[in-house]
């Protein structure tokens, strides 16, 4: 009795843990199957085969703290002729044909690398670019001379999950920085070095999910700040969550300005509306196909759905299937464009009317689609531009750089900002790559 007692025991045992493996199963073979493209090793490095690669960027010696050492490492002549040589403006001829493909008359190079985990770029008052390293917690400075970048400093280490910066317009040697808990300010000396420490001018919500917090100064000259959601899809504690917020320079008259907004990493100001635009990543654990991410155009007070509604207000059932939530729906503002789900889109920027451009590109948005890890064909890896006149009438969207995600189906790097300069040479950053990419138009 006590012999097949066990056996019922063990054979009991055995069946849960069977049915948890094929319940896990299951799981990853439906969700999360496309992450491999993203933990295999790249097939090539794209900061060694990209033109302009040339380690071109090197960092100052020893801990670089601002005030020790202010001498600037610069490349060699030959190493910057040598560079030139490769960043060939006949596109027949680019090294890059067979890795990264480009819209017509467009080339681009690796303008700096050996910058890990790049993420926000920002152009600063002495004419340098910028970037927060949000996975290793750093803020440096790209030197740049005659347009070639020369040396890279570290003006801040040790930050928490620092992420967006951003200059004062009219104060343009103050600067601001988000990390995952606060924003802080300090004052830059004209060579690019701190005054002094960093001062806390306002606490955010820290923890959770999505905790890279960006920051912008909008057309009002006031700072917003965006608060990802602390999960994939609930009812959020802290008020502070899931919003885009606002405030005076000095922190104080913090409020909401809109809500129901999941994951909007990204935002900028259309240059002719002066309205906010976003992007917005949708909830995950739907499938391949939902719900999609979205272009969204914010809109003071106005509440974007999630965690109810997704897109064009398509109401989240999964989550929630009271009749009460469908009340909502008209208080609900839809989304302007929807992205296919799962791509993953971050920066995003206007195109000027620029000179040397084309006019069918002026006004037009370019989208950093950071890429897929949970959609069982990965989607993503590229830069989009969508067709868009001055009115912000919507007439289609295309790739304006694809190749990240390689025929071998490894990912060889991850866009993610984007910012256009006044002369109209893009540059995009890449936090898988490490890498800050120059894109200039040869028309």
């Amino acid at each position: 009795m006590k012999i097949k007692k066990k056996k019922i025991i063990i054979i009991t045992v055995l069946a849960i843990i069977v049915s948890i493996l094929v319940a896990a199963f299951i799981l990853y073979w439906n969700n999360f199957r496309g992450i491999i493209p993203l933990i295999k090793k790249p097939s090539v490095n794209i900061a060694e085969v990209l033109p302009g690669s040339s380690k071109n960027i090197t960092e100052l010696n020893g801990e670089n703290i601002p005030g020790d050492n202010k001498d600037e490492v610069e490349m060699d002549k030959e190493d910057i002729d040598a560079s030139d040589d490769r960043n060939s403006k006949d596109p027949e001829n680019r090294e890059d044909g067979s890795i990264l493909k480009l819209e017509k008359d467009f080339s681009i190079t690796i303008f700096a690398d050996d910058v890990p985990a790049a993420r926000v770029l920002a152009v600063g008052p002495e004419g340098n670019l910028w970037v927060s390293q949000t996975g290793i917690g750093k803020v440096s400075r790209i030197i740049i001379s005659d347009g070639i970048s020369t040396g890279l400093d570290i003006i801040f280490d040790g930050l928490n999950n620092p992420h967006g910066i951003a200059f004062d317009p009219e104060d343009p040697y103050m600067l601001y920085i988000a990390e995952e808990d606060r924003v802080s300010r300090v004052r830059i000396e004209v060579e690019g070095f701190p005054e002094g420490a960093l001062q806390k001018i306002i606490d955010l919500p820290e923890g959770g999910r999505h905790y890279t917090r960006t920051i912008g100064f909008a057309p009002d000259g006031r700072l917003y700040v965006s608060t990802g959601s602390s999960c994939n899809v609930c009812l959020e504690q802290d008020d502070r969550i899931a919003k885009i917020l606002s405030f005076n320079k000095d922190g104080s008259t913090f409020k909401e300005f809109a809500g129901g907004l999941r994951n909007s990493v990204f935002f900028k100001w259309h240059p002719v509306t002066g309205q906010m635009w976003a992007t917005e990543m949708g909830r995950d654990m739907l499938g391949d196909d939902l719900p999609p991410d979205e272009i969204n155009i914010i809109l003071e007070g106005r509440d974007y759905g999630w965690p109810y509604y997704y897109g064009k207000n398509i109401h989240d059932i999964d989550f929630d299937n009271s009749g009460e939530a469908e009340k909502r729906n008209q208080a609900v503002e839809p989304s302007f464009i929807d992205i296919p789900a799962h791509s993953a889109p971050l920066g995003l920027e206007f195109i000027p009317p620029l000179d040397n451009w084309p006019e069918e590109y002026h006004f037009n948005l370019l989208v950093a689609f950071h890429g897929s890890w949970n959609r069982t064909v990965p989607t993503g890896y590229k830069i989009v531009r969508y067709d868009l006149d001055e009115k912000v009438n919507y007439n289609g969207a295309g790739d304006f750089i694809s190749g990240w995600l390689d025929e071998s189906g490894t990912v060889l790097g991850r866009p993610v900002d984007i910012i256009i300069s006044e002369d109209g040479i893009i540059y995009i950053s890449d936090d898988r790559a490490g890498v800050i990419y120059r894109v200039e138009y040869l028309g």
